[in-house]
């Protein structure tokens, strides 16, 4: 009986081959950026203090108290309490949970990446299911109002701020809505809040009947010395915090450190391709370079946040099951989106 040997083109062999050719890939880009790290030092130096002057100049004061005190909410399950201050607005429209409703607001309002280690933490908590949580990252992770309003109208200013903000909020807002309804639309509506309300205080009389004996072990149990405490959790957000942010100081100071790559490569006349380059892999760097001139494509890059954001990202959810690759897909949708209104609204 002849033996079977896997063809070149058998799955076992495509996917060595693609491993083989993703290390060749790597230590190119390594070999490539120590040399040039070597024979342009200053220029290396000038880079790597650009990313460390970024995330502590403005990295650590936006996001780290942030962090911090999301962490405390959620470790402490007030999340959802504070979510029910914006649920009147945010529940008829989109139908989910509070827990999804806190990430929202909290992704929109702290700005990136508040929106991905919300949605991790919420997640692996049990607050979010693995659908809900999708579906968070898909459109919650963007550019903080603070970034925007203090840094980007700075740099670019313009003569009607709503229609940028509009841009830059309401459209990921739409995009998230749409979703919603299409692909995760098999997420399941939330009770009322009438009709939450009587089944708690309902779900709550009925187990006051039938574990009043219990009572009393109950109560002890919850003094027991072991159990978290405001301080104890607040302890637990500040070092977990801490070493996220130092996380992203580290990606934004290698991503910014890449843009050697294209200085080097491309001609010296080509520097607006290399803006656009810097944008794309530093999103905060490459805006500082871009040229007013150039506006255009600082707004239409701002959603998909440069390959930085996206590590960073990664970092935030690497301890999850959650999909970085869906995660890209949905940022270059909403890139897409962002080209053509900024389009039509520079146009027009």
């Amino acid at each position: 009986m002849r033996r079977y040997t896997p063809s070149a083109y058998s799955p076992k062999k495509r996917k060595e081959r693609i491993d083989y050719l993703k290390k060749v890939l790597f230590l190119c880009l390594f070999a490539f950026l120590t040399t040039a790290m070597l024979l342009e030092n200053e220029k290396a130096l000038a880079l790597s203090l650009t990313g460390l002057n970024l995330w502590f100049q403005k990295m650590i004061p936006t996001l780290l108290p942030f962090m911090i005190l999301s962490g405390i909410l959620i470790r402490m399950n007030l999340s959802d309490s504070f979510a029910h201050l914006f649920s009147p607005l945010f529940r008829p429209i989109f139908q989910l949970s509070d827990s999804c409703i806190y990430v929202l607001v909290i992704g929109f309002l702290c700005g990136f990446p508040m929106g991905a280690r919300v949605t991790a933490e919420s997640y692996q908590r049990g607050k979010l299911s693995r659908r809900e949580a999708e579906l968070m990252l898909a459109f919650c992770n963007n550019i903080g109002p603070i970034y925007f309003t203090g840094f980007v109208f700075h740099l670019f200013p313009v003569e009607h701020p709503w229609a940028f903000l509009a841009g830059m909020y309401l459209l990921p807002l739409l995009y998230g809505l749409f979703l919603r309804y299409s692909s995760y639309r098999d997420i399941p509506r939330p009770a009322r809040i009438g009709e939450s309300g009587i089944n708690k205080m309902y779900s709550s009389v009925k187990k006051h009947s039938l574990h009043t004996a219990e009572a009393p072990a109950a109560a002890e149990q919850k003094r027991l010395p072991g159990d978290p405490s405001l301080f104890a959790e607040m302890q637990n957000s500040i070092v977990s915090s801490l070493c996220a942010i130092a996380s992203l100081g580290g990606y934004m100071i290698l991503f910014n450190l890449l843009n050697l790559i294209p200085e080097i490569l491309l001609p010296s006349k080509l520097t607006a391709l290399q803006d656009i380059i810097g944008c794309i892999l530093e999103i905060t760097s490459g805006l500082s370079r871009l040229p007013a001139s150039m506006a255009f494509w600082g707004y239409v890059l701002l959603p998909f946040g440069g390959l930085s954001c996206i590590a960073q990202t990664y970092s935030m959810i690497q301890e999850t099951d959650l999909s970085l690759k869906n995660y890209v897909g949905h940022k270059i949708v909403q890139t897409m989106l962002a080209f053509v209104y900024y389009t039509f609204l520079y146009v027009f």
